[in-house]
């Protein structure tokens, strides 16, 4: 669960030094896909709408999405058992979808129409959202777990990575709280995360990685070009 916002000097510094790398590679007419990434509940959503009104401060149009919004049906995503770790991390999203709805329409020859969401977890259902037309020279901040996986990470023009203790995860994700399915061990989402880290080794692949842990003061731990 994402944590509520907090102002202090020291996370306005790396907020305002984060816009300024994005807008620095942003261009006037393409859209900037840029992915906020990190483990359940270390801030991805509450980072993500801080930042947007600095990029838009700086005359930047932004397109804020979240992968949480193109969740599988549930039968698919327990279709390893509800205590997988396996199927956590491989069956949770319909990336696929993604690419078709949001990321292919919005890269280079896109068709600049996208959908910010296709499903809604909670009622296990389909959703018909509506097609945006995306303003050129938008940025699309797109916050969620895995997104630094193989078949994702080409899509970004800038990453983040927030990272949090986690190695000892107690809380399954904010999104499973209220499903019907309590009984699903918490070592589901805890190993299912250290999948990720050993196949994808996202703090590697991030432009950026960004201790976290304390709210108050985060502190830019790496960059990459």
């Amino acid at each position: 669960m994402d944590k509520s916002r907090i102002e202090t000097p020291a996370r306005e510094m790396v907020l305002r030094d984060i816009a300024e790398a994005i807008i620095n590679i942003a261009g006037n007419a393409r859209i900037t896909l840029v992915a906020i990434d990190g483990v359940d509940g270390a801030g991805k959503t509450t980072f993500a709408d801080e930042l947007a009104p600095k990029l838009r401060a700086a005359g930047k149009p932004v397109i804020r999405a979240t992968v949480d919004a193109f969740h599988q049906p549930r039968a698919i995503r327990n279709r390893l058992g509800r205590s997988s770790p396996e199927g956590f991390f491989r069956d949770s999203y319909d990336y696929a979808a993604l690419k078709r709805a949001l990321l292919d329409p919005l890269r280079a020859g896109g068709s600049q129409t996208y959908r910010r969401a296709i499903f809604d977890v909670e009622a296990d259902n389909a959703v018909d959202a509506s097609g945006e037309a995306a303003v050129p020279g938008s940025i699309l901040l797109f916050d969620g777990i895995f997104l630094h996986r193989f078949e994702l990470r080409d899509y970004w023009h800038f990453s983040i990575f927030l990272d949090v203790p986690w190695e000892n995860l107690s809380k399954r994700p904010s999104w499973a709280i209220s499903l019907p399915d309590p009984s699903t061990p918490d070592h589901r989402y805890a190993e299912g995360q250290r999948i990720y880290f050993r196949e994808c080794n996202p703090k590697r692949a991030a432009s950026v990685v960004i201790d976290n842990a304390d709210l108050a003061n985060p502190v830019i731990l790496a960059r990459r070009r």
